[in-house]
């Protein structure tokens, strides 16, 4: 189990940093899509959209040839669980503020 970790490091590495969990596309697209929810329900499609809009526009900037702002070794379905867990989080964040200052 612990031979796992340490083969595998920089991949968990790069999933719980600024490529995965800290992914800051996602953070914002979630922060956003929480900001303007009018419902708790919405925060799950805020976490989802967060994690597949900030996925495809990586994919996107990396088929046009440019290199990538965040170098990872782990790979989209590896990097989808963390960055839905990012852009949720932030959704959650976003969506208490503006209810308190709307309140």
């Amino acid at each position: 189990m612990f031979a796992f970790f340490q083969n595998g490091s920089a991949v968990w590495i790069d999933l719980l940093t600024l490529a995965g969990l800290l992914n800051p596309l996602s953070l914002l697209i979630g922060a956003w899509m929480g900001w303007r929810a009018d419902q708790a329900a919405k925060l799950a499609i805020a976490g989802f959209a967060g994690a597949v809009l900030s996925l495809l526009l990586e994919t996107a900037w990396w088929t046009v040839g440019l290199p990538l702002p965040i170098p990872h070794q782990a790979g989209a379905l590896a990097m989808f669980p963390f960055r839905f867990a990012g852009a949720f989080v932030a959704a959650l964040i976003a969506y208490g503020l503006a209810r308190r200052r709307k309140a």
